[in-house]
């Protein structure tokens, strides 16, 4: 049986937290940090991850997931939802000794939005000192980083106008106006990453198509990235998170191939 996840503030605010649920050996855990999507919108929450998590647990890996504020939310938006998901983040480094978590084997898994998120957290090296999203020095290192359905290039995802706008809601703005926050915010924007990175889509997704994710991985490969596209035949936009699917065993397969590569190199 497992613990019930336990429900952690990592900030101020009333949606500065996350749900931590971990394994029952005594660790030392490594760590996934769940990204739920709904394009950055306040009508969708963590709860979208939740079974994921319990299924990471019964495999041993420690689960935190998080939630941030969105679009809809007072304060959600530029910057503040990049921002509070950071902060989410790095707080792992308050959670690691009282939770015995494995801060050297750290990968953000996140779902259409939160596929962005979980690849923006991995650019945050690249960021400018000055940038509006530079609140720390030192962000949390990341074994890698996991894309389901992942909205990766904003500029694209503009141009697409997908979630009739979502994009520009996040940014208050298109890319013509606010170039700079385009910039900063989409993964795309700030290949290489220098980590590994996994973009795993289905080709009968209408939320967030495909091609998103392969075009990213090909610009991320042409620039020196290690990564992997996996596109599933037959996958729609929601069963990548479903814990029974096959998506989501490829996803927990990738996942153990990055600790395990890591852990051989280290």
């Amino acid at each position: 049986m497992l613990h019930t996840p336990i429900k952690i503030q990592y900030g101020t605010d009333a949606l500065h937290f996350g749900e931590l649920s971990l394994p029952q050996s005594s660790g030392p855990h490594p760590v996934v940090i769940l990204i739920h999507g709904g394009f950055w919108r306040t009508r969708y929450d963590l709860s979208l991850m939740s079974a994921l998590a319990e299924n990471l647990a019964q495999q041993g890996i420690a689960a935190w997931n998080i939630e941030y504020r969105r679009v809809g939310d007072t304060g959600g938006g530029w910057p503040n939802t990049l921002i509070d998901v950071a902060l989410a983040c790095d707080f792992l480094k308050t959670l690691a000794i009282e939770h015995h978590l494995d801060l050297q084997h750290v990968v953000p898994v996140g779902h259409s939005a939160g596929g962005h998120l979980a690849f923006w957290l991995a650019a945050r090296p690249r960021l400018p000192q000055n940038s509006p999203l530079s609140y720390t020095t030192s962000p949390l290192p990341l074994t890698g980083t996991v894309s389901l359905a992942g909205v990766v290039d904003l500029k694209h995802a503009w141009q697409l106008a997908l979630g009739n706008g979502a994009t520009a809601e996040l940014l208050a703005g298109s890319p013509e106006l606010l170039a700079d926050r385009y910039t900063l915010a989409s993964p795309y924007e700030l290949l290489p990453l220098h980590v590994p990175q996994v973009l795993i889509h289905g080709d009968r997704d209408d939320r967030v198509p495909i091609e998103i994710s392969r075009r990213y991985a090909e610009k991320a490969q042409a620039l020196g990235d290690t990564v992997t596209f996996i596109p599933l035949a037959g996958a729609d936009h929601f069963v990548l998170i479903d814990p029974s699917s096959k998506a989501w065993q490829t996803t927990i397969e990738e996942i153990q191939r990055m600790f395990h590569d890591t852990y051989h190199t280290l």
